[in-house]
C-alpha cells in the first residue's frame, strides 16, 4: 500500500493522540506503525529505551513530527508514570497506545526452554508482557472518550516455532491479556488487540537463533508468495485503530501474508 492510496482515503485520524513505543531504529515494526498513523493524521508521541537508541529514534520522530519524544524503560515504574503524566499534562488525552517491547536474557532467549532460568523468565515475562498492563492501566484514564491499545505478539504463541524458545509462552500470554483487557476496557469504549506479523528482520528477531532459515521458509510458504513488512503491519493497525473498526475488539489479527492458514 503506497503512500498516495493512503491519502486518498483522508486523514482518518485527524486529530487522534497516538503513543507509539518500542522504536529501535527504522527497520522497527513500531516505526511502520508510527509512519502509519502519521499518514493517517494522528499526532505522535514516541518513546526510546536507552539513551543509546535515542540517537536513532530522535531523527524518527523529526521526521514524523512528534510532539514528544520521551524517555521510557518499561521496567522502571517512574519512567513509566512520567510518560503517562506528560502526556496527560500536554494532551489532556489518549485515543491510540502501540506496545511494540520485547525482551529476554540471551541465554534463556537462545538455551530452549527446558533450560530457561526461573530468572529469565520472569524478566521475559515482565517485560514483554506484563508492562503492556501496565501501560493499559496508566493509558485508560486518558481515554475518557475510547481508544485502541495494540500489541505485537507472533505465530509462535500458539504453534512451535523452533527457536522461539521462551518468547512462545510469553507471546501467548500477551495474547490472552490482550482478549481481557478488550473484555474489562469494552465498556469504556477502549478496543485491544494482538497482532501477530509475519517474521520480519528487526533487531530483536537478529537474537533468534537461524532467524534468516525462518524468514525464507516463510516466504516460500506465504499463499501471497512474499515476506510482509514494516508498513504491512502499520497500516493494519492504522485501520484497527479507525471508526471503520469500532466494533473489533479482543482479536490476534495475523498480518503474514496467510502463512498461519498453511499446515
Amino acid at each position: 500500500m503506497s503512500t498516495e492510496n493512503s491519502g486518498q482515503a483522508g486523514p482518518l485520524l485527524k486529530g487522534m493522540k497516538a503513543l507509539v513505543t518500542g522504536i529501535a531504529n527504522e527497520h522497527s515494526i513500531a516505526y511502520g506503525c508510527a509512519k502509519a498513523f502519521r499518514e493517517l493524521g494522528a499526532d505522535l508521541a514516541i518513546t526510546y529505551a536507552t539513551e543509546k537508541t535515542k540517537a536513532w529514534v530522535e531523527p524518527i520522530a523529526q521526521q514524523l513530527e512528534a510532539d514528544m519524544l520521551l524517555p521510557l524503560d518499561v521496567a522502571d515504574a517512574n519512567q513509566l508514570n512520567a510518560v503517562f503524566g506528560e502526556i496527560g499534562q500536554r494532551w489532556g488525552r489518549l485515543d491510540i497506545v502501540l506496545h511494540s517491547i520485547a525482551w529476554a536474557p540471551k541465554d534463556d532467549l537462545q538455551g530452549g526452554l527446558l533450560h530457561c532460568s526461573s530468572e529469565g523468565f520472569a524478566q521475559a515475562m515482565d517485560i514483554s508482557c506484563h508492562s503492556f498492563v501496565r501501560m493499559a492501566a496508566l493509558a485508560a484514564p486518558l481515554m475518557d472518550k475510547g481508544g485502541t491499545m495494540l500489541t505485537m505478539s507472533y505465530h509462535g504463541a500458539s504453534k512451535v516455532v523452533p527457536n522461539y524458545n521462551v518468547m512462545g509462552p510469553v507471546k501467548a500470554a500477551l495474547e490472552a491479556c490482550a482478549r481481557y483487557l478488550a473484555h474489562e476496557l469494552g465498556p469504556q469504549g477502549i478496543r485491544v488487540h494482538a497482532i501477530s506479523p509475519g517474521p520480519l528482520m528487526t533487531r530483536a528477531a537478529s537474537g533468534l537463533k537461524d532467524f534468516g532459515l525462518l524468514l525464507n521458509e516463510a516466504a516460500h510458504r506465504a499463499p501471497l508468495g512474499e515476506l510482509v513488512d514494516i508498513m504491512d503491519v502499520g497500516y493494519t493497525c492504522a485501520f484497527l485503530s479507525t471508526p471503520y473498526a469500532r466494533r473489533v475488539s479482543g482479536e490476534t489479527l495475523y498480518v503474514d501474508g496467510g502463512v498461519n492458514i498453511m499446515a
